[in-house]
């Protein structure tokens, strides 16, 4: 936890009645809800108008959800304010609560400055308040101020970069959707990560160049492809494939040289790659030699890097330098070998297991890797290869983080038809089944638990594989209902094996464990799973529902404790981690506000240090059975 200083205090504040509104977002949608705690209204700052004012709205809500989180400051209730003394700027923010929330996803109205003598307030935007509350952190960890400022710098380009994504999407109308339901989730996430400072944080590139490559945008753009040597391309693949076998389908129609292989870029890198020295050489010598874009549009997903095409056999994870939020994501090849060391051991059991035991889960697969250059570092070439059963026909997988994302009105000062996809999912799970948007809420979480946190709950225990199932790595299908009946988990960089169950895994892949980083001691590995699985993603599922308006947070926690007490009772091998997300009284929790301002980037380093983490109260504990 971090030390504030001693008079950084919290006082609650009632608002007058004016300030209060009459009605939750649900009633305003038409919905019935069942919720003592429901969101209060009145105009959300969300929906101004003023599309600047919106995004910097939207700026602040995430930067204070993230920081009273990781500071351990208490928010008080719905309809009060919360005030902070911010005793190293010597100012004061008075901070309206629209929601509380049990699980950590609060709303706030726009902070108020409160000026010194006559007790009156002035509006603060999103640049005195990254200021403010970055000067407090900094100088009550004991650094120096100025160390700060590249923190608050990412505060101010992310509410920019929200701003762009606001105005584009009122311009096209409530009703406009991606090319497909995959793509169109993938592109819902306008505001960002809600518990980070700086969510749409994106530096180095053009506003030309953001308007093809941002997901929010719903940009695309074809790659930027290079022909290698044979002898200097790198790779490999779970099946046995060489790249240029997996590449060339990919680049059908591309003038490539007699002897070369293609190999792909994104168009950023490829021109950002060439004044790498190894990269120089290599062109120099006649042994690589840059195509430029060719072929069709790809699109880009909600990790910017990642790029699909709904008639592509392959999704692509390409290297990509540009410092997004608080990382460079630049691939690096340990975490391909580590894709590709997965997807063998999954087919070596553990994927024949879930089949059997859970044909509504899968895995997407990042089955091989390309990239060029034998020898020393990365040259910014490498790319991962994943599975792409999302194409224009069959079943969508819809990304978690997605269908959370709230939306913002049509710019008219009212409130769009639906704050989230998953809305627009509930009302229609309520009108199916005749219910309340209450009891449909808890069946939807029920559903979602089945398809995809049980998997991956038993997965780990039967064979101490564990994933990091944050939001974002999770996708769920939607049956006709609006129900989930499908879940799928992402990406090659979080694997882990716990410790005590190596000799089994090398008894079912022979040097399943060598050369990759993939072992770790247990306790580790239920911490972590805990805040991916536990924190991140069920109790943020909670907190969604709660903010959303759609159900009582209360109610949805004893939905999510029952069913974990149910799988600890059924699977013994699964009581380490479940005993911490049903027990413990806090659990540890990654600081994404605290590991901005530290200036870390999380994809360098040991993954014990990569990220800073915070002890969280754990919610579940106090949850009634």
């Amino acid at each position: 936890m971090v030390n504030l200083p001693s008079d950084h205090r919290l006082t609650e504040v009632a608002l007058p009645p004016a300030e209060r509104p009459a009605t939750d977002l649900a009633a305003r949608e038409g919905a019935d809800v069942a919720a003592p705690q429901a969101p209060i209204s009145g105009p959300d700052p969300l929906d101004d108008p003023d599309a600047l004012r919106a995004g910097d709205a939207a700026a602040m809500e995430t930067l204070l959800r993230a920081y009273v989180r990781e500071t351990g400051t208490e928010v008080p209730a719905t309809g009060q304010a919360l005030l902070l003394n911010l005793s190293a700027s010597q100012l004061t923010l008075l901070v309206p609560v629209r929601y509380r929330s049990a699980t950590g996803w609060h709303r706030f109205d726009g902070p108020r400055l409160v000026t010194a003598g006559d007790g009156g307030s002035l509006p603060a935007d999103a640049a005195l308040v990254a200021a403010a509350l970055i000067r407090e952190t900094t100088l009550g960890r004991g650094v120096l101020p100025h160390h700060g400022g590249d923190a608050a710098a990412r505060v101010l380009n992310s509410a920019r970069r929200t701003t762009t994504h606001i105005a584009r999407r009122r311009a096209e109308g409530e009703d406009a959707q991606g090319p497909t339901p995959f793509l169109d989730s993938e592109q819902a996430l306008l505001l960002g990560h809600p518990f980070h400072p700086a969510p749409k944080s994106r530096e180095e590139a053009s506003d030309a160049e953001l308007d093809a490559y941002s997901p929010e945008l719903r940009g695309s753009f074809p790659l930027h492809w290079f022909a290698a040597h044979p002898d200097v391309v790198v790779g490999e693949s779970a099946d046995g494939r060489t790249p240029a076998e997996l590449l060339r389908p990919l680049a059908a129609g591309l003038d490539l040289p007699d002897g070369m292989v293609p190999v792909p870029a994104h168009p950023w890198q490829a021109r950002d790659v060439l004044s790498r020295p190894q990269v120089a050489a290599l062109v120099d010598a006649g042994r690589l030699r840059p195509l430029g874009a060719a072929g069709p549009a790809w699109y880009p997903t909600s990790s910017v890097r990642t790029v699909q095409r709904p008639d592509a056999e392959v999704m692509l994870k390409l290297s990509l330098g540009m410092r997004i939020t608080n990382s460079r994501r630049n691939n690096l090849r340990s975490e391909m070998r580590l894709g590709v060391r997965a997807a063998q051991l999954l087919a070596a059991g553990p994927g024949d297991w879930l089949r059997a035991e859970h044909p509504e889960f899968g895995i997407l697969r990042d089955f091989a890797w390309v990239s060029v250059g034998t020898d020393g570092p990365e040259t910014g070439l490498e790319t991962a290869i994943r599975d792409n059963p999302f194409r224009r026909e069959g079943l969508q997988g819809l990304c978690v983080a997605g269908l959370l994302a709230e939306r913002t009105g049509p710019g008219d000062d009212t409130p769009p038809r639906h704050r989230a996809l998953l809305c627009a999912a509930v009302e229609r799970a309520a009108r199916a089944l005749g219910v309340s948007t209450a009891d449909a809420s808890e069946r939807w979480l029920t559903r979602y638990l089945d398809v995809l946190a049980v998997p991956l709950i038993r997965l780990q225990a039967r064979y101490g594989i564990a994933l990091e199932p944050h939001h974002q790595n999770t996708l769920v299908a939607l049956d006709g209902d609006g129900l989930p009946c499908a879940g799928w988990y992402r990406d090659s960089q979080g694997y882990y094996l716990a410790a005590s169950r190596t000799a089994d895994i090398e008894r079912l892949l022979p040097g399943a464990t060598e050369g990759v980083e993939l072992v770790f001691d247990d306790t580790f590995v239920d911490e972590r799973v805990a805040y991916y699985l536990g924190i991140n993603n069920l109790l943020g599922l909670v907190g969604a529902f709660g903010a959303l308006g759609l159900a009582d947070e209360g109610g949805l926690l004893r939905v999510l404790r029952s069913a974990l007490e149910r799988l600890r009772t059924a699977e013994p091998a699964g009581k380490g981690l479940l005993d911490l997300l049903l027990d413990a009284p806090v659990l540890r929790c990654k600081g994404n506000y605290l590991t901005c301002v530290d200036g870390l980037d999380e994809l360098v380093g040991d993954v014990h240090t990569q990220s800073v983490y915070v002890n969280l109260s754990n919610p579940l504990t106090e949850a009634q059975r």
